[in-house]
């Protein structure tokens, strides 16, 4: 369950390889048949809502182990703790129903008689659930979990490369015992062997015990960063601090904030019977920085923070559609004729954003970025998980991939803060004697006056970013323009 996230999304290749069966589910059948082990003879994937009992129900046909990754912590959840609360209950008792054996549950370290935050306290309460149902139940309880595209190490990551000099909330002061992504997997993988974790909550760390401000100074000699001056202060909210690490980082506000709070509970392991029960080589926290930058820098993320969230069917996201649309649907569809091969154009198509950019206006792409983030957007920060390979559900700055059709169709859903539903896709087809045709179409469905408003006040800007787009995009593949671009009516 959850096995497009952070960690299930790298615990379902690593379970296949080891000759399981592994039944993926996710809210999304799109972003499963995306991911690069979906055509794996050993995989089946399953979509399932977790606060469905019936959905849940079909999705545990034929399994007899579960591990429960699934947490509502992302920017589209307006309360976590409540939908965490329900998925938990109805998951336990389905289980128990259809006689699962045994659920694997990756929970958060802390102790559970101190002020916990919000998140941990989530945490701890879906533990509970999950065991007082029939189905026996093993919780792992982890700290910051080190490895490249998570939350926690982003965080990390570009507070230091960007701040040399920072006057920091007092909970960087705060101890914990983080673990690399590695040693979560083995724990997790080890748990469908070991007959003796069932019922058990163990606690789950590396070996050192460290403070953030440690694990920044660590951060900083990994990267070959000067030393950073920090000076710790004790008048930062958790609120104030959430919106300082969503300006700095690709985070945002509203999952910074859960992160940012679980940070003042100390987080250290108060048994380690998992290491006699489940053995392995655990990576220091500077080994696992190491690990997880080298990942980074060399474009090397098996899955991302921001692979997270719910991805609407695709039909429920095409305006051509009327009926469901309502029949107010603005639409501008561009196109030009090239000389070269759809391949050509899909090399280029398909880095759009991140580091490459949008092709055209980079100035303006980068200021509505800004004003995204201002109004508690996820913004431009998050960038892209790869340089070049687009999966359904990944992040490309202000947009998510909503369709993906190799060297044909590039669909993106719009992310930003928005009033309306906003679309925008590209087309390749055909053209004969070496001609392709490349049709770039944005789509938006207005949400009341206001809606009708920004639609009317941004569509002027079309003529300039959408056709310097398509111009972009020839002349990074090399091609030659033969026709356009031009402006098509709505079919």
């Amino acid at each position: 369950m959850g096995a497009t996230g952070y960690v299930g999304g790298r615990l379902v290749p690593r379970l296949l390889e080891l000759g399981y069966e592994v039944i993926a589910v996710s809210r999304s059948i799109q972003k499963l048949r995306g991911r690069v082990w979906a055509q794996h003879a050993g995989v089946s994937l399953r979509a399932a809502d977790v606060t469905c009992a019936d959905s849940i129900r079909a999705a545990l046909q034929g399994c007899r182990r579960a591990f429960y990754l699934v947490h509502s912590m992302d920017t589209s959840t307006r309360d976590f703790a409540d939908t965490d609360r329900k998925a938990a209950q109805c998951f336990a008792e389905v289980a128990a129903e259809v006689g699962l054996e045994h659920i694997i549950y990756l929970g958060g370290l802390g102790n559970q008689d101190a002020d916990l935050s919000k998140h941990l306290r989530s945490r701890a309460e879906v533990s509970q659930i999950l065991q007082s149902g029939r189905t026996p139940v093993t919780t792992l309880r982890a700290a910051m979990i080190i490895g490249s595209g998570s939350a926690s190490f982003e965080m990390l990551r570009y507070l230091v490369d960007r701040l040399p000099l920072m006057i920091t909330p007092g909970w960087v002061k705060t101890v914990s015992q983080p673990i690399a992504i590695r040693n979560v997997l083995n724990y997790l993988m080890g748990c469908v062997t070991c007959q003796e974790v069932r019922g058990k909550t163990l606690d789950i760390g590396g070996p050192d015990v460290l403070s953030y401000l440690d694990l920044m100074n660590l951060y900083a000699q990994a990267a070959g960063l000067p030393r950073r001056v920090i000076w710790p202060i004790l008048m930062f909210s958790p609120r104030l601090s959430s919106y300082w690490v969503s300006l700095v980082t690709p985070v945002p506000a509203a999952l910074a904030r859960p992160l940012v709070e679980g940070l003042k509970n100390p987080a250290v392991c108060r048994e380690n019977e998992i290491c006699r029960l489940i053995p392995q080589q655990l990576l220091s926290c500077q080994v696992a920085i190491q690990l997880a930058l080298r990942n980074s820098l060399q474009h090397d993320i098996e899955t991302h923070w921001s692979d997270a969230g719910y991805l609407p069917p695709e039909e429920a996201n095409y305006p051509g559609d009327s009926n469901w649309s309502g029949g107010t649907v603005y639409c501008d569809r561009r196109s030009i004729v090239v000389q070269g091969s759809q391949p050509e154009l899909w090399r280029h198509i398909v880095r759009i954003g991140g580091q490459t950019g949008w092709y055209y206006g980079a100035a303006l792409w980068r200021l509505r970025g800004i004003m995204d983030r201002l109004m508690g957007g996820p913004g431009d920060q998050r960038g892209r998980r790869d340089p070049d390979e687009v999966l359904v559900g990944d992040a490309l700055d202000l947009w998510r991939v909503l369709a993906v059709l190799p060297n044909q169709r590039l669909r993106l859903l719009a992310e930003m803060k928005v009033p309306g539903l906003a679309i925008l896709d590209f087309q390749l087809s055909p053209e004969g004697d070496g001609q392709t045709r490349l049709v770039q179409t944005a789509w938006f469905v207005p949400h009341g006056l206001l809606g009708l408003m920004y639609w009317w006040a941004v569509a002027p800007l079309h003529n300039f970013v959408f056709t310097g787009m398509l111009n972009g995009i020839a002349r990074a593949a090399g091609v030659k323009v033969l026709q356009g671009p031009n402006k098509l009516r709505q079919e």
